[in-house]
């Protein structure tokens, strides 16, 4: 039976075999207003007089069902008109017990908070939060079961929240731009409030959650009482203008950049978002490291329109958004007599737009799309001194189209494409293909995920084409939960042209079991015992390649609200690692024995005015002749100097003696594959600093400073047909393959000043300085490294950059109003 076909006997068998359970559902009754509030925090408007009151809050975490004492009592009121929601909260408590720190945007910082989530499509799967904090500071997110919440989501609405000697007051406006819904005359939408007292960690909803099963979406209330809104013409435009100063030894260069990103409405749920002239010059540092495995080194994502709004673009994980504007991915043709003088790092965006949305009947549909330019390396005849230009990279266009449909509140199935088209010869294109099932029964205790992939490449030696699938079935309700999965990949199944997928070529299938608790103990708040077995091979050959188990413990303890964790892993026997040897075409493996990791963590209570995370982990191989052990140590104290200051310091430490692993000079002596025995040290240090006058003013410092040394020992080993290392009498010296030893050094350091001027516009200056360095001197002191690195130019960069909001409706009502006054005093 092929596994497409099985695929859909489960959709189907997930899809009719079960009842759903009944979600009771409390309902507020919202009413129009003439004369809509002032959001200042006080509640002397007389709208709020008449306003039907949510109260009685019931607790899910970490207790289940309990009621809020009357000093702690909360009653939300709500009202609109033609032009946005408005939301009043008293949130009653005793003033010394509130936590309040000022935070940058999207950060929750030690803080109480109080959240709006509203589904205009009262689907239980679609939520917008609007989260607001006893100072003032504010948070958004989209949220729904494939991603979570996302706070990469932004929109622009107004807050106000003041602390009061019996607790604290939330006014919220929130404008109907920052929604999607259909016209309707008498709409019913979703809606629930949560509140959490940080102090005691305890959190409340309006309606009532059943933690133990189901996503919190479906347990929200209706608000009913909406009558002949209309979706506003949704035109937002982010004028930017940006300068850029930088200086490297010595040498001085700036840019100046004036652009636009749009957020344009095209229909009632679909938006279409572009930049129209890209500026990153602000995105932040990556953390680099010395990457000595295998596999790629990758990085987050760090510019904003490549993060806000993809959660229907990442549905299959077939989109990894650092591949637009990466380095090129092609190589240069170098004779004898020629040398590259400068080849690109990255690849200039030239404009992308995404449109997405979804219907009042679930379905979801997204379109994106990229081009980058054309990019050339340059290269010199050592003879004649003339130049010449390659193309590395030629005009490319990325995009990715998803219809996704949801169903049953909790259920949705996806088709995903993606497409790279290189306009030129030599130049691959890719393509993608994605079918993928997250099933839920009604009563929301069983979940099948199912996923089935098919990439294309179009290389010069013909078409290719991959395959991979994912199978898993789960228990994800009560106390006891339990997994099987299976995974699947052939050799030439890769996504790697504008998604990411470390390796292929496996068939594997795991297991795991879970156990925590929904109620606190007499010492626990919070406990979770998981278990894990994993069974792997290849796909092609046929072989066995590892198995292993493992145990995680993780909880949080009552009274001082610490948390702790335990983990286990051991790989028993021997294991055969394919990918160390790099020797892909002959399915090569490296032969290792018993490979045992435990480790764990505790946490203190960060309300607390000093609070410290401590990790430690030791590994080893259980195996003759061979000693290898590596331990890790991660120090990190933080310090709240105040509610405006926060400072946290993070110190980690990586000792590994005697690995074995390939070495980078093993193309230097034929027929062998080349293997060292190396210690390495890695030391890395981080500061971060966050200081806030107001809610609308931040300084935030960050640095960071990564050092490692690889001190590999004179002579070679030279991997068998066995996978077994077998050691030479000669040195790497003596066989001519070089040095492979590294001391790899790098430093970054952040310092900002953000202003918000008005509603979504902001003022940002930055400067920062990188220094990067790398040698042999593999037994330099951690100082003496530190020495030398600062004798490396700095890279110092400075930028300023305003992003102005301009909302077209606004604009339109200020033309409306000269023009009525015109009429008058005519």
């Amino acid at each position: 039976m092929s596994r497409f076909l099985v695929f859909v006997l489960f959709f189907s068998f997930a899809l009719h075999s079960f009842a759903q359970d009944s979600i009771p559902k409390k309902t507020y009754h919202i009413k129009r207003t003439e004369t809509p509030p002032k959001i200042d925090g006080i509640l002397d408007d007389d709208v709020w007089k008449d306003a039907e009151i949510a109260t009685n809050f019931i607790q899910f975490r970490p207790s289940i069902g309990n009621t809020l004492p009357d000093y702690q009592k909360t009653e939300v009121k709500m009202v609109y008109d033609d032009e946005a929601i408005y939301v009043s909260a008293y949130l009653r408590d005793k003033p010394e017990n509130i936590m309040r720190q000022f935070t940058s945007r999207d950060n929750f910082g030690i803080n109480d908070f109080f959240i709006i989530a509203i589904n205009p499509n009262n689907d239980g799967q679609n939520d917008t939060y609007f989260v607001v904090f006893p100072n003032g500071n504010q948070a958004d997110a989209i949220a729904n079961p494939s991603v979570g919440e996302d706070y990469s989501w932004n929109a622009v609405w107004q807050n106000a929240a003041k602390v009061v000697n019996d607790g604290w007051i939330v006014e919220v406006k929130i404008p109907y731009r920052t929604l999607r819904f259909t016209n309707q005359e008498v709409p019913t939408w979703g809606i629930q409030f949560h509140r959490q007292f940080r102090k005691t960690r305890k959190q409340y909803t309006w309606n009532a959650f059943d933690p133990t099963k189901g996503y919190i979406g479906l347990y929200a209330g209706e608000m009913k009482g909406l009558k002949n809104i209309h979706p506003p013409t949704r035109l937002i435009l982010y004028p930017f203008a940006s300068t850029v100063i930088r200086n490297r030894d010595g040498e001085t260069t700036d840019e100046y950049n004036f652009g636009m990103d749009v957020k344009y409405g095209i229909t009632e749920n679909f938006t279409l978002d572009a930049t129209l002239v890209p500026d990153f010059s602000q995105a932040g540092f990556d953390n680099l490291q010395l990457n000595l495995g295998p596999f790629e080194q990758t990085f987050s994502e760090q510019r904003q329109f490549f993060t806000e709004g993809v959660d229907l673009f990442n549905k299959g994980n077939l989109f990894f958004s650092r591949r637009i504007g990466n380095s090129p991915s092609g190589s240069v043709n170098v004779a004898d007599n020629e040398e590259v003088t400068d080849f690109p790092d990255e690849v200039k965006l030239i404009n992308a737009v995404k449109v997405s949305g979804r219907t009042k009947n679930g379905l979801g549909i997204g379109f994106f799309n990229a081009i980058t330019e054309k990019t050339k390396a340059t290269i010199r005849n050592n003879d004649t001194g003339e130049f010449r230009k390659e193309v590395v990279e030629p005009l490319t266009n990325y995009n990715i189209m998803v219809v996704d449909q949801q169903f049953n509140q909790n259920s949705s199935i996806s088709l995903i494409n993606t497409n790279v088209t290189r306009d030129g010869s030599g130049f691959r294109d890719a393509n993608v293909t994605a079918l993928v099932a997250d099933i839920v029964n009604k009563k929301n205790t069983m979940n099948i995920d199912a996923q089935f992939k098919m990439s294309n490449r179009n290389l010069t030696t013909g078409t290719e084409t991959g395959l991979n699938s994912f199978f898993a079935i789960r228990k994800i309700s009560g106390k006891f939960r339990y997994s099987f999965d299976h995974s699947f990949s052939n050799t030439k199944f890769d996504i790697n042209d504008l998604g990411l997928n470390f390796r292929n070529n496996f068939n594997n299938f795991g297991a795991d079991a879970s156990y925590q608790i929904f109620e606190p103990t007499k010492k626990l708040n919070q406990f979770r015992v998981n278990t894990f077995v994993n069974y792997r091979r290849l796909y092609d050959p046929s072989v066995f390649t590892e198995v292993n188990f493992g145990v995680n413990v993780f909880g949080v303890l009552k009274e001082s609200l610490m948390a702790f964790g335990v983990d286990a892993f051991l790989a028993p026997g021997k294991q055969f690692d394919y990918f160390e040897p790099r020797d892909f075409d002959n399915k090569r493996f490296f032969t290792i024995e018993n490979q045992f990791n435990v480790g764990g963590f505790i946490s203190t209570d960060y309300n607390k005015t000093f609070a410290l995370d401590l990790n430690a982990n030791f590994s080893t191989f259980f195996e003759d002749n061979q000693g290898y052990t590596r331990y890790r140590i991660r120090f990190e104290p933080r310090v709240r100097v105040n509610e405006k200051c926060i400072v946290v310091f993070n110190s980690s430490l990586n000792v590994e003696n005697n690995r074995r692993g390939y070495a980078n000079n093993s193309n230097g002596l034929a027929n062998e594959i080349v293997f060292g025995q190396r210690d390495q040290i890695e030391f890395v240090n981080r500061l971060s600093a966050n200081y806030s006058f107001n809610a609308f003013n931040t300084l935030n410092l960050t640095f960071r400073h990564y050092w490692t040394t690889v001190d590999y020992d004179d002579t070679p080993y030279f991997l068998q047909e066995n996978g077994r290392l077998e050691q030479s009498l000669n040195t790497f010296e003596n066989l001519g393959l070089g040095d492979s030893n590294v001391n790899f050094s790098t430093w970054n350091l952040d310092f900002s000043y953000t202003w918000q001027f008005g509603p979504g516009s902001f003022l940002t200056a930055l400067y920062r300085n990188q220094i990067f360095n790398q040698t042999a001197a593999s037994t330099a002191t951690y100082f003496n490294s530190l020495n030398r690195l600062f004798e490396e130019p700095i890279n110092h960069t400075l930028s300023v950059r305003m992003v102005y909001f301009i909302d077209y409706n606004n604009v339109k009502n200020i033309f409306r109003s000269k023009k009525r006054n015109r009429n008058i005093n005519s």
